[in-house]
C-alpha cells in the first residue's frame, strides 16, 4: 500500500512546507546541505502521491564522540496521513539504510511534543531542551543503529 523511495531534495518541499514551515516563506524549507552528494532524501508514497519525507545528512554533533554521525532533518507527514505509523516507517527505513555502517549514530533535533514518539522507537534525549527561533522547544535525541 505504501512505498518508500529515494527522492530529490526539491521533492521534499511539498511536504516540509505545510507540515514544518506552514505560514513561513518557502525558502525556509530549503536546508543547508540538502543538495550535497552525502545527503539522502526519502519519500513515502500512497499510489503516486508523496505524503511524507525524511532526510539524512552527514553531520557531527559536539555532544557525541562517534565518528560516523548522521542527522535526520525535515521528517514530516502530511496532516491527513499522520497517526497511521508512517513516521515510524520512515525512521525504520533510514535505520535499515544505515545498518551496514559501523558504529553509526543517528541523531536529530526533536520537537518537544515529538519526544515520546521517538522514545518508543528507542531514541534517547541528550542534554537539556533548547529553543529554535520561530519553531519552538527541541531536544537532541540519538540512537546507535
Amino acid at each position: 500500500m505504501y512505498a518508500i523511495k529515494k527522492i530529490a531534495a526539491n521533492d521534499t518541499i511539498s511536504v516540509r512546507h505545510p507540515v514544518l514551515r506552514n505560514g513561513k516563506p518557502i525558502e525556509s524549507c530549503h536546508f543547508d546541505g540538502d543538495t550535497l552528494p552525502s545527503t539522502h532524501h526519502f519519500g513515502i508514497f500512497i499510489a503516486k502521491k508523496l505524503i511524507g519525507v525524511i532526510s539524512l545528512f552527514k553531520s557531527q554533533h559536539s555532544f557525541f564522540q562517534a565518528g560516523n554521525q548522521i542527522q535526520i532533518r525535515g521528517m514530516a507527514v502530511l496532516e491527513e496521513f499522520q497517526r497511521k505509523g508512517l513516521g515510524k516507517m520512515l525512521i525504520r527505513h533510514c535505520e535499515q539504510q544505515l545498518k551496514d555502517e559501523a558504529d553509526c549514530l543517528l541523531w536529530f533535533n526533536a520537537r518537544e511534543n515529538a519526544g515520546p514518539f521517538y522514545e518508543k522507537l528507542g531514541y534517547t534525549i541528550s542534554g537539556t531542551s533548547f529553543e529554535i527561533e520561530d519553531v519552538g522547544t527541541h531536544f537532541v535525541m540519538y540512537k546507535y543503529v
